[in-house]
């Protein structure tokens, strides 16, 4: 598995929906790419973010979204009138 393939697998990896034989593909190459793992674990932030975002029961982040995240998505709320 590729990189760019990987990055095709991530939402149904992250979900539990990827099948058996391209989960264990995902996983052998996440063991060989660092990149891939890191973006791994910024994706999953990304996704504690977004369900936290819907939540109206808590107004904080979890402690492990990274800054560089918060701090752009901000920035992008400012830009946008509608907001």
């Amino acid at each position: 598995m590729r990189c760019r393939e990987l990055a095709e697998f991530l939402m149904d990896y992250v979900s539990g929906e990827l099948p058996a034989e391209n989960r264990e593909h995902f996983e052998l190459h996440l063991t060989r790419c660092r990149n891939c793992r890191e973006y791994l674990v910024q994706y999953e932030g990304c996704v504690k973010a977004g369900r936290m975002a819907c939540d109206e029961q808590s107004d904080e982040l979890p402690v492990d979204v990274p800054e560089d995240l918060v701090k752009a998505v901000l920035a992008a709320r400012k830009l946008d009138p509608s907001s």
